[in-house]
């Protein structure tokens, strides 16, 4: 199972994230953030609230409880890297 094992803010709305399986990426979060019309990504706008997170649970949750799935911050890290596409493929609608 694909778990975050740490991650730290590295400005604007990016994550520089290290996952279970070794591997290192910057998941950009930004148009996520700003562009999901749930309630609970508004708060998340504030860059001061957005930096406000821990790794728990194998991913990362804010402070407003909101978690995203280690595949999809896995994905965002990784969605241009050819030999990740059937894998991609495999886990389903990630965008």
């Amino acid at each position: 199972m694909l778990a975050v094992n740490e991650a730290r803010y590295s400005g604007n709305y990016c994550l520089n994230v290290t996952f279970n399986n070794g591997r290192k990426g910057i998941a950009n979060l930004k148009e996520t953030v700003f562009h999901d019309p749930r309630p609970i990504f508004s708060a998340l706008k504030d860059e001061s609230n957005f930096k406000d997170f821990k790794v728990e649970h194998s991913t990362v949750v804010w402070s407003n409880e909101l978690d995203l799935a280690s595949e999809y911050l896995f994905y965002l890290a990784f969605k241009d890297d050819p030999d990740l596409q059937e894998q991609f493929k495999q886990w389903g609608d990630l965008d």
